[in-house]
């Protein structure tokens, strides 16, 4: 077992897993603009390896990207299907190599995922978790039923609330928790309880309420991870936050081990962020500062936003009652829409190029 951390690690062992493929990769994708990996998975297909891509049917950025990205990988010899439109989104990402390594990932197949954030992969050779992984693959490349085999495989809306739930509940001492934003109801009980019961619970992220919970923003970098710890024993490595739209309506995934190594460098790299993240409690940095001018030079120029949600939901052919919006839904949609207009013109700018439009 082997735990991947961003920054850190970037892009090479996706890449490498690719090329050491022998038979076969199947991959699932939410988001991908890495070129180094497109070439991998073409490179894969030219030595005569089985390569099948199942791509998110929408991100935050609506379909256009991930039409021009099912393009090139059909050009390049890949079969590829897309994820069917019953669950709000497909946000999970993962890779099986060979039908003996399984890679799953909390972050994208993404420059800024990859270069930029905190996150966390975890690649295993369990068989039982790469055979649960490949049935999961193989149901939604048809668009087929699944249904759970393995308590440690986490899949969202099918067993996560419920595996997630009993993690949490089986803390004996201490959790520690990489989360942006815990807003599920019955999990932030649950956390209350535990907090009652004098488990130590450290949160990175943000906790939408709770008065018996307390977290700690990320000082060094954005945070992208969706990790677990108990007890310093085992951990929770997946997709899905713990929010309800990711619990109960879309597709996540993640899984529960308790590697040693594994889990050991996840309570090391905690404990690092932690404490730099107390350690500038009240002292923004520069990036703070300039995003903050940012923000408010934007805001002034924003026009009224009930009237413009209004009128998009009349052109869509509703009034909003007969629509079934989600409002978490929509907020994260809008929010994954401005950050990736942001995450241009700052790349843009920080490479030195000229402004896009």
């Amino acid at each position: 077992m082997r735990l991947l951390r961003q920054p850190d690690d970037g892009v090479e062992p996706l890449v490498r897993g690719i090329d050491s493929a022998k038979s076969s990769v199947e991959i699932v994708i939410f988001r991908l603009d890495q070129p180094e990996l497109e070439r991998a998975l073409a490179g894969a297909v030219s030595r005569g390896i089985t390569v099948k891509a199942l791509i998110a049917h929408i991100n935050g950025s609506g379909g256009d990207a991930l039409r021009r990205l099912e393009m090139r990988l059909l050009a390049a010899g890949v079969t590829v299907a897309r994820t069917g439109d019953e669950l709000a989104r497909y946000h999970a990402k993962f890779m099986i190599v060979d039908h003996r390594e399984l890679y799953l990932l909390a972050f994208n197949f993404t420059h800024h995922d990859i270069n930029h954030t905190r996150s966390f992969g975890i690649v295993v050779q369990d068989r039982r978790l790469v055979q649960e992984a490949l049935k999961l693959f193989e149901a939604d490349m048809i668009r087929g039923p699944y249904e759970p085999g393995l308590p440690t495989f986490v899949v969202s809306p099918v067993n996560a609330r419920q595996e997630l739930s009993a993690f949490i509940a089986d803390a004996k001492s201490e959790l520690l928790i990489y989360d942006p934003k815990i807003s599920d109801a019955p999990i932030i009980r649950l956390l209350e309880e535990c907090a009652r019961a004098k488990i130590a619970i450290r949160i990175i992220g943000q906790v939408s309420s709770g008065d018996a919970l307390s977290a700690r923003k990320p000082s060094r970098i954005r945070l992208h991870a969706r990790t677990m710890i108990r007890d310093r024993r085992v951990a929770f490595i997946g997709s899905q936050s713990l929010r309800k739209i990711e619990l109960d309506g879309r597709r996540e995934v993640g899984i529960v081990f308790s590697d040693p190594a594994a889990v050991s460098e996840l309570v090391k790299t905690f404990q690092e962020d932690w404490d730099a993240a107390e350690q500038s409690k009240g002292l923004p940095s520069p990036a703070a500062k300039v995003a903050k001018k940012v923000a408010k030079a934007v805001s002034k120029e924003l026009p009224p936003l009930a009237p413009l949600l209004n009128d998009t939901i009349k052109e869509m052919g509703g009034d909003g009652a007969d629509l079934a919006l989600d409002a978490e839904e929509i907020e994260e949609a809008v929010r994954d829409a401005v950050k990736d207009a942001v995450q241009v013109a700052v790349e843009d700018v920080v490479d030195g190029k000229p402004g896009r439009t």
